[in-house]
């Protein structure tokens, strides 16, 4: 078909949906998928592609967001038939619909999960493309949907650490002031346990500048040591951990973090329901060779449980399950993406 046609095409089911009220719009949605039908049975992906992007935007900007997002569900499917690759210009497609969908439209959430299977399948990063997570977990930043967007910002680009830091300090100042090591935490130890060090180090930086600069009464005192620099925070002991354990990852050493540990094993079991061990049974594993108990959760659920709600109250109970050995990992700041 050549791209006069398309076009030609695009036009009249564009102007079906400007000019006609709902009973219309759907009808123009529903040629739309016997159209695009013709075209992807004869592998004719360009003008498929060309169709479903123009006519869903139409759709999705009249407000038509049942049809538009059907629409844009499809549009991913035709990709996967492709088996196209996620570059630029295929994800600027995606997140230009995205952008579009209202926050209440039922198809959003179906959309977003087939984008990430589609990156998954045909990308390089197996957790997914990061431009896509950090598109998409910042959008849920903005929505103030925080168990959303810590689960794709974690898993974003080297933009992410700030965006996530920053909704989890916003959160915090709505909280008691002595919380402010939960909410640091949901930043730097998921990306611990995702094995990118740089971003841990940069969520803690942001954050503790912010309470800084935002409490210009707190107590802090500045510790120099050879080869290290630290801010200590009196009143706040678990932030000091989680500062002091930054700096163990650096370094390496089993035994320095089993003293961490001991320090502060009072202050970690006040948070209460083991909201903490099961993260740093995995960080022990992972950086330091120190062997997890066999009947901890794996990896998955503890991300799960540290995003389980404020306060860090999620439980970390075993379930009995065997668990493969966890890969080590160097303590050199890591590229985004990694699974």
């Amino acid at each position: 078909m050549s791209s006069s046609k398309v076009e030609k095409i695009i036009t009249r089911l564009q102007r079906r949906i400007s000019e006609g009220e709902a009973g219309e719009q759907y009808e123009a949605g529903q040629e739309t998928r016997v159209v695009v039908a013709r075209y992807t049975k004869q592998a004719n992906w360009p003008a498929a592609i060309d169709i479903l992007f123009n006519v869903s935007q139409s759709l999705l900007k009249a407000g038509a967001g049942g049809s538009g997002g059907d629409l844009a569900v499809l549009l991913v499917g035709v990709y996967k038939q492709a088996e196209m690759k996620p570059d630029a210009a295929a994800k600027g497609k995606l997140l230009s619909l995205l952008r579009l969908f209202a926050t209440t439209e039922p198809t959003r959430k179906k959309f977003i999960k087939e984008i990430f299977e589609w990156s998954r399948k045909f990308g390089e990063y197996p957790a997914g493309d990061p431009e896509l997570h950090h598109v998409v977990g910042s959008l849920f930043a903005e929505e103030h949907e925080t168990d959303e967007a810590e689960k794709h910002l974690v898993l974003g680009t080297k933009e992410s650490p700030e965006v996530l830091t920053r909704m989890e300090y916003e959160w915090y100042k709505q909280d008691d002031s002595h919380t402010a090591p939960v909410y640091a935490a949901r930043a730097v130890l998921p990306y611990l346990l995702v094995a990118n060090v740089r971003a841990a180090n940069t969520a803690y930086r942001i954050f503790i500048s912010a309470l800084s600069s935002d409490n210009k009464g707190l107590s802090v005192q500045d510790v120099s040591s050879q080869g290290s620099d630290i801010r200590v925070f009196p009143s706040l002991p678990l932030l000091n951990f989680l500062g002091l354990l930054l700096l163990a990852v650096q370094k390496g050493s089993p035994d320095l973090f089993r003293q961490l540990r001991a320090k502060y094993a009072g202050h970690i079991a006040e948070l209460g329901g083991g909201a903490w061990d099961g993260a740093l049974e995995m960080i022990a594993e992972m950086y330091f060779g120190i062997q997890r108990p066999r009947q901890s959760n794996p990896l998955l659920d503890m991300m799960g449980s540290l995003f389980s709600g404020a306060g860090g109250g999620g439980g970390g109970g075993g379930g009995g399950s065997r668990q493969p050995p966890v890969r080590r990992v160097e303590a050199q700041p890591t590229a985004e993406g990694l699974d």
